[in-house]
């Protein structure tokens, strides 16, 4: 399979750590120039320079994806740093919230929306506008795994990411044949995003795993240089689950 991205530009929201970090690294390894987005520079700028000595050239911008100006304000930074945008990942998420969904206050619930859901959108149709509408690209969503089950604590984001897995749908049926949209749906993997779920039961939560370990940011970034590469040339619409097995258990999600 040709899993390499020379000559394509790629612009990554949350690429600061975590699963963002790790897909802009595997796509500067396979040749891509990298546009890193996330709202704090000094992480942003030691983020790329782990990167310096990869296949592609890295840069990035500090901008808070949920601001629609900022959105358009990157892309736009990336088109003149770069060219183009070809490689769309809408991986910024946030949760302000953990509890019982009957209880999220309204500001909270509003937060959630607009850097989980609206932002995709948001940034899609400014790629969209800046490159793709005439030069064709590929965009990767990255929903979850809870947005295909029910549990506690964090339904109100599962529910907005269950929202970005239903975008994917709808805007590959609108933006086909020029632009591919998946998305990834990750397990529980070991971030700092994630901590509070995984740090004081690891070996408890993986053990009702079929493949026994957490995800790392890796599992998901390798993932990703699948959907965004001429392998999944045929692929669009398509939620991929990297989750472990966890859908296979009993109680589903992470």
């Amino acid at each position: 399979m040709d899993l390499r991205l020379d000559g394509k530009v790629a612009l990554v929201t949350g690429g600061s750590r975590g699963i963002g970090r790790a897909i802009g690294t595997r796509f500067a390894e396979a040749g891509a120039r990298v546009m890193l987005v996330s709202r704090k520079a000094e992480a942003l700028a030691e983020a790329a320079s782990s990167m310096a000595g990869l296949d592609g050239e890295v840069d990035w911008r500090a901008a808070n994806a949920g601001d629609p100006d900022a959105a358009e304000e990157c892309v736009a930074a990336t088109v003149e740093r770069f060219g183009s945008v070809d490689i769309l990942v809408n991986n910024a998420a946030t949760n302000p919230y953990y509890g019982p969904l009957i209880d999220i206050d309204l500001s909270a619930a509003e937060k959630t929306v607009r850097v989980n859901q609206q932002a995709v959108l948001t940034w899609t149709q400014c790629a969209w506008r800046a490159s793709m509408a005439a030069g064709g690209g590929n965009v990767i969503n990255v929903s979850s795994v809870g947005a295909l089950s029910v549990e506690p604590g964090i339904g109100w984001y599962n529910v907005t990411k269950a929202a970005v897995a239903h975008l994917t749908r709808q805007l590959a049926g609108e933006l086909g044949p020029g632009v591919r949209v998946n998305a990834l749906a990750p397990g529980l993997v070991k971030t700092d995003f994630a901590r509070a779920l995984w740090e004081r039961g690891e070996e408890r939560v993986a053990a009702r795993l079929p493949l026994r370990r957490l995800g790392l940011p890796d599992d998901v970034a390798t993932a990703a240089l699948f959907l965004a590469s001429e392998a999944a040339s045929w692929l669009t619409g398509h939620v991929l689950v990297v989750d472990g097995g966890a859908l296979c258990t009993a109680s589903g999600g992470v």
